[in-house]
């Protein structure tokens, strides 16, 4: 996880990262990313990831706009109802669609924060 942490950070939206709830039992690395470079009406912007000596884990995305909330999220964990390795599609990680970021850690990681990256521009494109 420090390694995820260490290398969420050298892209370019990532702003720092920490461990959920403090270093000494970590249950989650949180991500922050950078709100300068959404618009105004995004207030915070994290992924969340839970990765699992299982090689299981699940990447959460989720961007506060006052009240409310825009989320997805990648999995791979057994489901009955879904392929192992999933996507819950935004605005609110609904029913799960099949797709794979990858297996190793890094590529998953990455492919998420190249979605977050599309995902900014999209922003600035219909704020414009």
């Amino acid at each position: 996880m420090r390694a995820l942490g260490r290398r969420a950070v050298t892209h370019p939206l990532a702003d720092e990262w920490t461990f959920e709830p403090d270093s000494l039992s970590p249950r989650s690395l949180r991500v922050a990313l950078d709100a300068d470079a959404y618009p105004d009406s995004v207030e915070a912007a994290r992924i969340d990831v839970h990765w699992f000596v299982t090689d299981e884990y699940y990447l959460h995305y989720v961007e506060t706009h006052g009240d409310s909330r825009y989320q997805c999220r990648w999995d791979r964990h057994p489901k009955t109802t879904a392929l192992r390795t999933h996507f819950h599609p935004p605005p609110d990680a609904g029913d799960p669609d099949p797709v794979s970021p990858g297996d190793h850690h890094l590529t998953v990681l990455f492919t998420v924060l190249d979605w977050v990256s599309d995902r900014v521009e999209t922003l600035h494109d219909t704020d414009a």
